[in-house]
């Protein structure tokens, strides 16, 4: 990939893709739900994750380097985590996944709305660093910082913001719903 060229990339997901190295899902969560087995303890080392929802736009070498758990700081609960790039040391993980491993039916339903970043904040709320404060402007929001650029700005071209790598779809639409 040519934003990291050393890295290893993998795709978890229930199908196979031609081409994508794959980390197969071994439960039948639902949606959002799925990105929980990122803390099956047979997958070994540091992980930063993205959601495949996110457009990654420029060079992620000063991502990459972050060696501490970082998760975005939720673009509409500014006092809140945000699930869709995380960096997570494998020792961060274990913690989550023995409690979540234990009941998981218990809180998807707990957290029916909130979803896995309200389960993550339960462990992490005050201990995640949050990536717009590691790395100012590198992770932005669709909705927040591009498309609000592209009605502000008076000629209408608005655009990416240059320092930006990495572009967070939370939501609708979907990169691939806008021609990305």
């Amino acid at each position: 990939m040519k934003h990291l060229p050393d890295a290893d990339f993998r795709c978890l997901c229930d199908i196979d893709v031609d081409g994508v190295k794959t980390i197969p899902l071994a439960y039948d969560w639902p949606g959002w739900w799925s990105k929980m087995e990122l803390f099956r303890p047979e997958i070994s080392g540091d992980i930063l994750f993205m959601d495949l929802d996110t457009s990654i736009v420029g060079d992620l070498a000063d991502i990459a380097s972050v060696d501490r758990l970082a998760l975005m700081r939720d673009i509409y609960r500014p006092e809140g985590l945000q699930s869709s790039i995380m960096y997570l040391p494998e020792t961060e993980r274990a913690p989550i996944w023995s409690e979540w491993a234990d009941r998981p039916r218990h809180w998807m339903d707990l957290y029916r709305h909130g979803g896995d970043q309200a389960f993550l904040e339960r462990f992490w709320l005050a201990r995640a660093d949050r990536w717009q404060d590691l790395l100012p402007g590198q992770i932005v929001s669709w909705k927040s910082h591009v498309r609000k650029a592209l009605y502000d700005d008076e000629s209408g071209n608005g655009s990416i913001p240059s320092g930006a790598r990495v572009v967070i779809f939370h939501g609708k639409p979907r990169p691939w719903e806008i021609g990305w």
